[in-house]
């Protein structure tokens, strides 16, 4: 990048060379960090040759090499953050799957899981879509959920989430299975090339009926966008108007077409590697035992936890940094 810098034609586009010179600022700075950490590690080595007889300096090494560690633990989190959009805000959306009010109420958990741990984080969350269950829960919400690496961290929680309870809505009071889908995408910048032809799209306005208060106008407000060529519908009906509605159902458009693309490399690459297993973002990625016994497991990672009234609270945290991990070892 320093060399391209010095082509005499570098500044005939003022915009993308800015652009450079702004990755090539922060490609530098990761560059000079991870060169002071090696520096650290080396300087601790040579003086633990020394350090045999003198506790003082042993008692000094051990403090730096803790401080090493947990900055090291720091970065590789860092490089697990370095995806194209992994800093973005997030569009998150659960859907119900097949079971009725119990699947219904299982998405309305999940909602109330997520908009809790969004709160730990101190993220802002708004709800830009939902409709509601014939007689409890939902059948699909859509959430915006800004902070950073909303996106990075929430995109671990993609794929099929499975609860085993004994169902508050079966007056037998027998255990039930039930199903939601958890969809995660960027929201991106305007300047990402997602083409949408606007000949590809069929664009309903409808009354909007979603929860919203004094802020949804009830009138002919809401949106409903198909995307003709993959069948793909977005909705969006919980902002003030339908100019507002429109922009965030395109929003939610562009980031599933984005999800769609990384879905398909997610194939090919495991194809590539000889991989057995099924690489699509839609297989089943945790299960929520509440009966007989209490458990939460991860099946990416295996990672677990008997507390599950922690984790419906919010506490995730715990799975999402296990994925990442998995996942950058993977890449190595």
């Amino acid at each position: 990048m320093e060399a391209r810098v010095q082509q005499p034609d570098f500044w005939d586009d003022p915009q993308s060379a800015q652009k450079v010179m702004q990755e090539m600022s922060s490609l530098r700075e990761k560059v000079e960090d991870w060169d002071a950490i090696g520096r650290r590690a080396h300087d601790a080595l040579d003086l633990y040759t020394m350090a045999e007889d003198d506790p003082a300096l042993l008692a000094e090494l051990e403090n730096e090499a803790t401080a090493l560690e947990a900055e090291l633990e720091a970065r590789e989190f860092a490089l697990a953050m370095s995806g194209p959009h992994d800093s973005a805000a997030a569009i998150l959306s659960i859907h119900a799957g097949a079971g009725g009010t119990e699947a219904q109420d299982w998405a309305q958990m999940l909602l109330r899981m997520y908009l809790r741990w969004a709160e730990k984080h101190k993220f802002k969350t708004f709800i830009t879509d939902e409709t509601e269950g014939e007689e409890a829960g939902l059948k699909s919400v859509t959430v915006e959920v800004n902070g950073p690496n909303a996106y990075g961290l929430l995109k671990a929680e993609k794929g099929v989430h499975r609860l085993v309870r004994l169902s508050p809505f079966d007056s037998a009071n027998r255990r039930h299975t039930s199903f939601a889908k958890v969809e995660v995408m960027p929201v991106l910048d305007e300047d990402i090339e997602i083409q949408i032809d606007p000949k590809d799209i069929e664009v309903e306005v409808f009354l909007s009926s979603g929860a919203g208060g004094q802020n949804v106008q009830k009138n002919q407000t809401a949106v409903r966008i198909r995307h003709l060529p993959t069948g793909m519908i977005v909705t969006s009906q919980n902002e003030r108007s339908q100019t507002q509605n429109r922009e965030m159902a395109m929003r939610v458009l562009r980031g599933r077409l984005y999800e769609m693309e990384q879905e398909k490399l997610a194939i090919e690459k495991a194809k590539l590697k000889g991989k057995v297993e099924d690489a699509n973002f839609g297989s089943q990625i945790r299960s929520y035992v509440l009966h007989p016994y209490q458990m939460v497991k991860d099946l990416r990672t295996d990672v677990e936890t008997g507390n599950t009234t922690a984790v419906l609270d919010g506490d995730i945290d715990m799975f999402i940094e296990a994925w990442l991990k998995n996942n950058l070892q993977e890449a190595e």
